[in-house]
């Protein structure tokens, strides 16, 4: 990994580049763009052994760090994995273009034709920890709507991100694009973030992916505007009327499917009327699959651990859930709303008027019912692929894809039109 002696000099020397990249983007045809992302998966596919031997590298940094097991998931790549990136690449490849999309038009009694139509952010600054895959997502959905992409993966998957980066840089050459519409940060120099956040005349927004800690600082320090992706505090529902056979499964994948990704259940409820019969099940299950249950007076049992004030409101990311007695559908409603983070939340129930209720009053970007929250992921959504779940609520929420990468212009045509 090289030295640089000027982060300010490399990070704008990156915006300088990405702008001027962005602006030929811009316009790029569909064709070219499906050829980069087409090109791109058979690199990534046909470099599979390379990208392998430097995760390795990664892993064994993560180790050296300290990195929990369910960290050390997120960072680990095998053939399977990589294998999903192609996927990843190929399906955004086959996605329509947003670029260019009339979202609608109409006529004026002035004799305007008006037309409200899809355009590129820009340039893109993706901010990301541990998960090297993202480089693939976050590069192909840039490019897809027209974007020009400064990534910078964490410090701990600075060997693979730099391995998938030169396979998307392989297929813009082979399409014919300019190399610097995806750009990787060079550096594991944190100065290099801090410069990234304020970099007002090359970026036009921020995109951060990781935890807490990530999301907080940028925040915090972003000068350019900033897609909010918080903590997955995801909660089931567990209501006085859900079929024991699918909670059980259902809970049991939402949970133990990956510990470490923002849609893993990380809290219970559980109507008080099924609390001493489907929800100690569903403990036992639990604890029977390794995970430690942090249980709250009434689903006590052996094996569980007394939940906390600090269980409510956490993202364990790791096999650990909280669990905790309701005494009805508003109870669990009300907790979601003091303690969630309005990513994920789902209902278990086979009452229609219970879910219709979940769903009308609560606000999160994803609700599920009778579903896995493991499937709150952009490419479970179709999109091939997602920079992150947006849990802000201006432009983009949920899943961000390619159409969620793009706002809008009005294109305004007349014939010698003049006004009175």
């Amino acid at each position: 990994m090289k030295d640089f002696d000027s982060i300010p000099a490399l990070m704008t020397d990156l915006g300088v580049r990405a702008k001027a990249a962005s602006a030929e983007l811009g316009f790029a045809s569909t064709e070219r763009k499906h050829a980069a992302l087409i090109a791109a998966a058979e690199a990534v596919w046909a470099r599979r052994a390379e990208i392998i031997e430097a995760n390795k590298q990664d892993l064994e940094f993560g180790r050296d760090k300290g990195l929990s097991p369910a960290m050390m998931d997120r960072l680990m790549l095998e053939e399977a994995r990589i294998q999903g990136m192609v996927d990843g690449l190929r399906t955004v490849a086959d996605q329509a273009d947003p670029v260019g999309e009339v979202l609608t038009e109409w006529d004026m009694p002035s004799g305007l034709h008006i037309q409200r139509v899809r355009t590129p952010l820009g340039v893109i600054g993706v901010i990301y920890e541990s998960r090297p895959n993202v480089t693939a997502d976050a590069g192909a959905l840039c490019l897809k709507s027209g974007n020009a992409v400064i990534l910078r993966g964490g410090s701990e998957s600075f060997h693979s991100s730099s391995a998938i980066h030169a396979c998307l840089v392989e297929g813009l050459k082979a399409a014919n694009l300019p190399e610097d519409a995806i750009q990787l940060v060079p550096t594991r120099d944190r100065a290099a973030v801090q410069e990234l956040l304020t970099m007002t005349d090359y970026v036009d927004v921020i995109v951060p992916r990781g935890g807490k800690g990530l999301v907080g600082l940028v925040q915090r320090e972003a000068r350019v505007p900033v897609f909010a992706h918080l903590e997955g505090i995801v909660h089931i529902y567990i209501d006085k009327a859900a079929d024991p056979a699918k909670t059980l499964e259902v809970v049991l994948n939402a949970k133990t499917r990956r510990t470490g990704i923002c849609g893993a259940a990380e809290c219970l409820l559980i109507h008080q009327d099924v609390a001493e019969t489907l929800g100690r099940d569903v403990i036992q299950a639990l604890l029977s699959s390794g995970v430690e249950v942090h249980a709250e007076s009434g689903l006590e049992m052996n094996g569980t651990i007394a939940a906390s004030a600090d269980d409510w409101g956490k993202e364990f990311l790791d096999s650990i859930i909280a669990a905790k007695p309701v005494a009805d559908i508003d109870a669990a409603i009300a907790h979601i709303r003091q303690y969630g983070s309005d990513h994920t939340d789902c209902i278990m129930t086979e009452d229609a008027e219970a879910a219709a209720r979940f769903f009308e009053r609560l606000d999160s970007a994803i609700l599920m019912h009778n579903a896995s929250t493991q499937f709150a992921d952009g490419g479970e959504f179709g999109m091939g692929a997602e920079i992150g779940i947006a849990t802000g609520k201006m432009h983009a929420r949920g899943p961000v894809g390619a159409a969620q990468l793009t706002s809008f212009q009005y294109l305004v045509r007349g014939n010698g039109t003049i006004r009175t």
